[in-house]
């Protein structure tokens, strides 16, 4: 191993012309350790996982290297490709668009760079496989993950979905759509904006059924009624979708990037198109579905690096046994950190953002601005008319590496959403650093104080001069979404506890989650077990099937059972224990349902499937408020007879 790695050193100097620092060679051995590895931005983490990959690759497993994007795949691949080529293995890549032939000899080269979403959709179509030749990927031996706070925290409970044909959904869409019109809000419903959520009145159940009959005998259309109501008040285009070549495609809030691949769940994503007054598409009938997190969990290795990790600390402990590593920058950090300037009114903020921005402008340093959306930094845009400036957003990510890029150059005035380009160094242009280096302002503050340090990094990299200063408001989503009623805030300290808290609560709502998911998850891998036993031998073949069938009519009970799962409390019955009996019940039954569909003599018929991510739903959004409006059903019929 020693060998190897330092083999894998040298080659990098010598094809790459590139010195490993001594903190980049402590990150290697740290992700051989299976650590997370805090390394600030800029200082070469894609280098410094070269020598580890090589070392993991040496056995002939094969090993993945996990990123964010398609972007920095091919890049990492073709980049650190001769140093691999001069060891005697072979990197290859995947995007999107890869076929399943180029995957599979992509998965079959020494060190895979992918996307780990991509990942992820590949497991899913070979859990489905009904031979082995199939199958594009080999086992899961070693992860080296990229960004690995994405990945890991923000992206980890987003389930990927792969799906087949159904119908049902654009119609019942359509009807809901129609009777949402005649509602009012506050008279009809109420708006919570901060779970976010949406609840029927017993006047707007009464005007409800006035359209669409007795609601009650039809609970899929039920659900598509506070479907569209949330996608018209509680989704807002341009912030958090946009509109494209007829598609709705949502905006990554950590990111600020389109996520071109993303579903909401099907009935919300229905009802937007509605909303929007396009082509509602089929979102089909989830087969199989799994999370990123549960996904890297199944790697015999596995290990990341990441410029912002020690908040999240523990939750890399609990949810994936992985200790984190800081280590210090290869040159000193001279970045200075100014103080938040606080404002009473977004409005007064954005007067001062654009009044520092002329101001800095004016002396010749570049600055760059974080916005928390598109709509932001269009605003910004807008109130910035005469000055020369590029607004990198969702709308045109084909070009935000080269934007972000050059924006270090003199005089330069980039407008972003909070995390475009990440991955991209900020090289600064000539005479920059003599006027004090890239300026960074971040317009709010997000809920996860790792999004703004992500920011904050994008300046004094490798040890450059650079100065950050973040702008906000009593106005911003922060306060609004996080602030106890009659609470006061007053100062910038009073920010920084209501993102402390907001950490607090998103933890401890990904750990409520992982505990239901668990057992879940366990049952798919006992699913998988049986198909194995199973794959390979044709006279299995009418079995294989059944097996699938039964999997995805199981995965349609358990989204209807999490749904409406948090109202069994109201019962005086402990959620998690009720659930666990519940799913156990049902896994039960799910074995016989397989006996049963195996003694059909039909061959077994695969239709055209896709995949897609849908967004994460904490449990209670659809079903528990049809629940809740049972409750009140008897109270309204006295009322309005």
């Amino acid at each position: 191993m020693q060998d190897t790695f330092s083999r894998a050193v040298e080659a990098a100097r010598s094809t790459l012309g590139l010195t490993l620092f001594p903190t980049q060679i402590r990150c290697a051995q740290a992700l051989l350790e299976g650590r997370i590895v805090e390394m600030q931005t800029g200082e070469g983490k894609t280098l410094a996982a070269m020598p580890a990959a090589a070392v993991l690759a040496q056995d002939g497993h094969g090993v993945h290297v996990l990123t964010a994007n398609d972007y920095l795949a091919q890049r990492d691949a073709e980049w650190m490709g001769p140093a691999y080529r001069h060891l005697g293995l072979r990197a290859a890549w995947i995007r999107q668009s890869s076929t399943e032939q180029e995957r599979r000899e992509a998965y079959a080269a020494d060190i895979t760079y992918l996307a780990a979403t991509e990942a992820g959709f590949d497991h899913l179509r070979d859990c489905r496989a009904l031979t082995r030749a199939e199958r594009v990927q080999r086992t899961l031996h070693a992860a080296l993950i990229d960004e690995a706070d994405s990945i890991l925290i923000d992206e980890a409970r987003i389930p990927l979905v792969l799906a087949g044909e159904t119908a049902g959904v654009a119609e019942r869409a359509t009807q809901a759509a129609r009777a949402v019109q005649r509602l009012q809000p506050h008279l009809h419903f109420t708006l919570n904006t901060v779970q976010p959520d949406v609840q029927l009145t017993d006047l707007g159940l009464h005007e409800i059924e006035r359209s669409l009959g007795n609601i009650y005998d039809n609970l899929p259309l039920l659900t598509a009624v506070y479907h569209a109501i949330h996608a018209r008040y509680l989704l807002a285009r341009d912030s958090d979708y946009l509109v494209q070549d007829g598609r709705v495609i949502p905006v990554d809030e950590f990111k600020g990037r389109l996520a071109q691949e993303r579903r909401w769940p099907a009935g919300i994503h229905a009802a937007l198109e509605e909303k929007e007054g396009l082509a509602i598409r089929d979102p089909g009938r989830v087969l199989s579905s799994i999370t990123l997190q549960n996904y890297v969990l199944q790697y015999q290795h596995l290990s990341g690096m990441t410029g912002t990790a020690v908040t999240q600390a523990l939750e890399f402990r609990s949810l994936y046994e992985l200790d984190l590593e800081t280590l210090p920058t290869h040159r000193p950090m001279i970045r200075q950190d100014l103080p938040d300037r606080l404002f009473e009114t977004k409005a007064a903020k954005l007067q001062a953002v654009v009044e520092e921005i002329h101001r800095l402008h004016a002396s010749g340093r570049p600055v760059l601005v974080g916005t928390d959306s598109v709509e932001a930094s269009e605003q910004l845009s807008a109130a910035l008319a005469g000055l020369p400036h590029q607004v990198l957003n969702a709308r045109h990510e084909a070009t935000e590496a080269s934007l972000i890029a050059r924006a270090g150059q003199r005089g330069a005035v980039t407008v972003s959403t909070n995390m475009a380009g990440r991955g991209v160094d900020i090289l600064l242009g000539e005479g920059v650093p003599a006027l004090g280096g890239l300026h960074v302002i971040g317009t709010s503050r997000h809920a996860s104080r790792r999004i703004d340090h992500q920011l904050r990094g994008r300046a004094g990299r490798q040890g450059d001069p650079g100065s950050s200063q973040f702008f906000v408001s009593l106005e911003d989503d922060l306060v609004r979404r996080f602030r106890e009623d009659g609470e006061p805030i007053r100062t910038v300290a009073d920010i920084g506890m209501l993102q402390r808290r907001a950490e607090g609560q998103h933890l401890d709502a990904r750990l409520f989650l992982d505990k239901y998911e668990r057992v879940l998850e366990g049952q798919r891998h006992a699913v998988l077990a049986q198909r194995d036993s199973l794959i390979d031998a044709p006279e299995h073949l009418g079995r294989l099937a059944a097996v699938d069938e039964a999997w995805a009519c199981y995965l349609e009970e358990i989204a209807e059972l999490k749904t409406g799962f948090a109202w069994l409390n109201l019962g005086g019955r402990d959620p998690l224990s009720e659930y666990l009996r519940t799913i156990d019940h049902l896994f039960t039954s799910l074995w016989d349902q397989v006996e049963l569909e195996a003694g059909n003599d039909e061959p077994a018929r695969r239709g055209a499937t896709w995949t897609y991510l849908t967004t994460d739903q904490p449990f209670g959004t659809g079903m528990e408020r049809i629940m809740k409006g049972l409750a009140r059903k008897a109270k309204s019929r006295q009322l309005w007879g």
